[in-house]
């Protein structure tokens, strides 16, 4: 707490968490053979298979994007190539999670071409998460403004300046969220939003 010019700065916290009901499954294909137009024209084969199972697996098509495509040599010893290796990666948004193991488990069975590369949970709704925690983050400024104007014996004026600092993208945290069924091999966990505000305030008298 600073004074200046009749003034009076305080720091306010807020932090908000949210379930995600979101889930950004990474997946893709790799295939290698002995020609480069093998390898592609595979690759592409198995990609195929992939975005079907993700289709009938109830994944949107507008929801599926194409995130990764990769074609190159593999050397025995260099310079001598042993073949080629393409790859295709697929990026599907998950809107129901509670459909989550089972996409999963689709597209594991797809063949042994699959890689899942990971898996992000998501806020479909972020800007309310914020939202509530800069009004969190404001209502705990006032509140310590207006003990510290008590304690100074002074009455609170208005707003004279604020400013905010809001933390990096939403963290995870390990609680599990109430939404997955216990019998669920992946948990969306929670997300929390943090933001700190700097408010000035003027005194009353």
């Amino acid at each position: 707490m600073e004074h200046t010019d009749e003034r009076i700065t305080v720091v306010g916290e807020g932090a908000i968490s949210a379930a995600p009901d979101l889930m950004r499954l990474l997946a893709g294909v790799e295939v290698r053979k002995a020609g480069p137009g093998e390898a592609f024209a595979a690759s592409r084969e198995a990609a195929a298979r992939l975005t079907r199972t993700l289709r009938e697996a109830g994944v949107a098509e507008e929801d599926l994007r194409t995130n990764e495509l990769s074609l190159g040599p593999e050397y025995e010893a260099y310079p001598k190539v042993a073949g080629y290796r393409a790859a295709q990666g697929v990026e599907a948004l998950v809107r129901d999670l509670s459909r989550a193991d089972a996409v999963i488990d689709a597209v594991a069975a797809v063949g042994e071409e699959i890689r899942l590369n990971g898996l992000v949970f998501e806020v479909s709704k972020p800007d309310q998460v914020l939202e509530a925690a800069r009004a969190r983050a404001f209502a705990n400024a006032a509140a310590k403004a207006a003990q510290y104007a008590g304690l100074a014996g002074r009455a609170l004026g208005r707003v004279v300046a604020v400013s905010e600092e809001v933390s990096a993208p939403p963290q995870p945290l390990l609680a599990a969220a109430e939404a997955m069924d216990a019998k669920s091999s992946v948990s969306p966990g929670r997300q929390t939003v943090s933001v700190t505000v700097r408010v000035v305030y003027g005194f009353a008298d």
